[in-house]
């Protein structure tokens, strides 16, 4: 079985991702005795001493070098959020044999979406109160919560948790600039992947409009699901969810490979 790196967002890290690295193991994603890969941007989670480059392209060699030194399986599986697909996707393009396996969620990029539907209007507001309240932690946190997340059983416990990251390794505020400029810079190849891509999206996102996701799925004519009510962090509020649809498309993708080799 293929390794999976996972990717995270705008100033996110490794430990955001919560237990969703455990659902991929209890929905066989991952084989007995393997975990995962998170790899953290540069300048977020143990990272964060870095400069974030300005461009995608050059996070995109970043990631490539730490999945090299983590002597991770090529071709691997990259599973990315927001920022981080749009990392998986320059990697796929660019080295196309080093991926085998591309699930993008709630992302977008140019040229499938305008400013507008790639930052809400709407969340222009909040977005400000977080740029404001970046030196303090528990408030920064819960505007991004807020801001990112549906499910709100565990709220409080999320924030602590949060906080107490930002706290220690937190990306700085010139590192949240610089990573949003790069975001805003990238743009992708009109061509799809070599790989098979699936794109993940939440139809109640409050950061993102997940049009975006809808207009690469189709220039793509890549597989797409959306859920009914996550927000932005989907992997957050359903992890269940997402693995699920994962699971369901590798399975419509072998099934489909059994087909051609049978009929061959």
């Amino acid at each position: 079985m293929s390794q999976w790196i996972l990717l995270r967002g705008l100033t996110r890290e490794a430990h955001h991702w919560g237990v969703f690295d455990a659902a991929l193991v209890a929905h066989g994603l991952v084989g007995a005795g393997e975990r995962a890969m998170c790899i953290d941007l540069p300048g977020n989670g143990v990272e964060h001493a870095h400069a974030a480059p300005l461009s995608v392209i050059a996070m995109m060699s970043f990631v490539r070098e730490r999945a090299v030194a983590l002597n991770v399986r090529m071709p691997c599986r990259v599973l990315a959020m927001s920022l981080g697909a749009m990392v998986a996707t320059a990697w796929a393009e660019r080295h196309p044999g080093e991926i085998e396996r591309l699930v993008l969620i709630n992302t977008s990029m140019r040229p499938f979406a305008r400013t507008t539907e790639r930052l809400r209007p709407a969340a222009w507001p909040t977005l400000a109160r977080v740029a404001r309240t970046w030196t303090r932690p528990e408030r920064c946190e819960a505007l991004i919560h807020d801001l990112t997340c549906n499910r709100v059983d565990a709220r409080d416990a999320d924030i602590a948790q949060w906080t107490h990251f930002r706290r220690t390794h937190g990306a700085s505020a010139a590192n949240a600039l610089r990573q949003l400029a790069a975001a805003a810079r990238f743009r992708a190849g009109r061509d799809a992947p070599r790989c098979p891509v699936l794109l993940l999206s939440s139809a109640s996102d409050r950061l993102v409009d997940p049009i975006c996701s809808v207009r690469i799925a189709t220039q793509w004519r890549a597989s797409h699901a959306v859920h009914p009510w996550a927000g932005h962090d989907l992997p957050h509020d359903d992890a269940d969810w997402t693995c699920k649809a994962i699971a369901a498309w590798l399975d419509e993708h072998e099934a489909a490979r059994d087909i051609r080799v049978t009929s061959a």
